[in-house]
């Protein structure tokens, strides 16, 4: 059986631009070299698509077919892996460009892609669905600045002290800060508009974080829901990827019943966003009540050696480099799907084109 011949697509101008370079390293180092032939294609900081080599150059050495020209390698693909995280990457943008493209890739689709992505028009369809979610509120960077005294009041009269401060649209805490008074809260708007127009305020809850992987297109399975203990006063993208010592409880310490709520929750958030491929669905259990409330879903999960998605679906019985396979027959089976009710299996254009920027304007590194 001849390889398929896969792109992973990584890095992208969001502030997630690193975490992005690590989680590529780690679905390289998994994949089966004998099943793929894999093409690195990494975008920078400032949006260029760099060369297969410099892309190379990033990722773990050994992994690799021998070096041919970009224009030849890139002249038919069979799956895109998208392992970019935040705007530009997961949030709708490339999932558009590959449908243009007429590419299988892996993970959610453009509606939600977009949706998971902004956590307040997230928020909205959770609660239609049922699920509960913490009071909250969002204002563009233009309010703040006509409506700063009014916004700060309304926040301090719908949400008491402490409150949450995120960009809308970013993930891996990037631009996160939990604010204790008024003066935490000012410095913490201050920071989230740094990453973004909008940002979204929330009651914070004094809570165990719990995370729940989800695998599949129409009929999605839920793994073994874990808890995140973090080293810090919440799970900060330090408490994440720098200082180490956060810890991973796999499986979480829940009840059967529980358990099979967060289950059907993350089930619920998957299908209510019409997610595919994969996701990873966070909640919160609030310690003194146990009110279960939906936090957000990740449609491009941390793929890191400490990241919880495929730690998750570890523990459920299903190992990395099988995990990888999954999502890739996944996104080639939602392609095949959507181009039959589309009437076409044709790529409208090539990526080659598109990455030699012929309708871009790329001129050779």
């Amino acid at each position: 059986m001849p390889k398929q011949r896969l792109v992973i697509l990584f890095g992208g101008k969001s502030a997630e631009h690193e975490v992005s370079i690590q989680s590529a390293s780690s679905v390289v180092s998994a994949l089966n070299t004998k099943k793929y032939d894999i093409i690195p294609i990494a975008i920078s900081k400032a949006g260029k698509w760099l060369s297969t080599e410099k892309s190379r150059a990033l990722l773990p050495a050994g992994k690799f077919q021998k070096p041919v020209s970009s224009s030849k390698q890139l002249s038919k693909i069979d799956v895109v892996f998208p392992v970019l995280h935040g705007p530009y990457g997961e949030d709708g943008t490339m999932q558009g460009m590959l449908e243009i493209l007429g590419v299988p890739y892996v993970g959610a689709g453009v509606m939600a892609s977009a949706v998971g992505m902004d956590k307040g028009v997230s928020k909205i369809l959770f609660e239609s669905a049922g699920l509960n979610i913490v009071p909250w509120l969002s204002f563009l960077a233009s309010e703040w600045k006509s409506e700063k005294d009014e916004l700060v009041g309304d926040i301090e009269k719908r949400l008491p002290y402490p409150v949450f401060i995120k960009p809308i649209d970013l993930g891996s805490s990037v631009g996160i800060t939990k604010a204790h008074n008024r003066k935490e809260l000012l410095k913490g708007i201050r920071l989230a508009l740094s990453y973004g127009g909008e940002v979204i305020v929330e009651r914070g809850v004094n809570a165990h974080e719990i995370e729940c992987s989800v695998l599949g297109n129409e009929n999605p399975k839920a793994s073994v829901p874990g808890e995140v203990v973090a080293s810090r006063e919440f799970y900060s993208y330090e408490a994440k990827y720098t200082d180490e010592k956060s810890d991973l409880i796999i499986p979480a310490k829940l009840t059967k019943a529980v358990t099979a709520k967060i289950q059907s929750a993350a089930i619920i958030a998957f299908k209510a966003i019409k997610c595919s491929g994969m996701a990873r669905v966070d909640f919160l259990i609030d310690r003194k009540t146990n009110k279960i409330y939906i936090n957000e879903v990740n449609t491009i999960p941390g793929f890191t050696k400490i990241s919880m998605y495929t730690k998750l679906w570890q523990a459920s019985g299903v190992g990395y480099s099988v995990l990888l396979d999954k999502l890739i027959k996944l996104a080639i089976q939602r392609h095949k799907l959507r181009s039959t009710k589309s009437g076409s299996n044709e790529n409208i254009v090539s990526l080659k084109d598109i990455y030699n920027k012929k309708l871009l304007g790329r001129k050779d590194d």
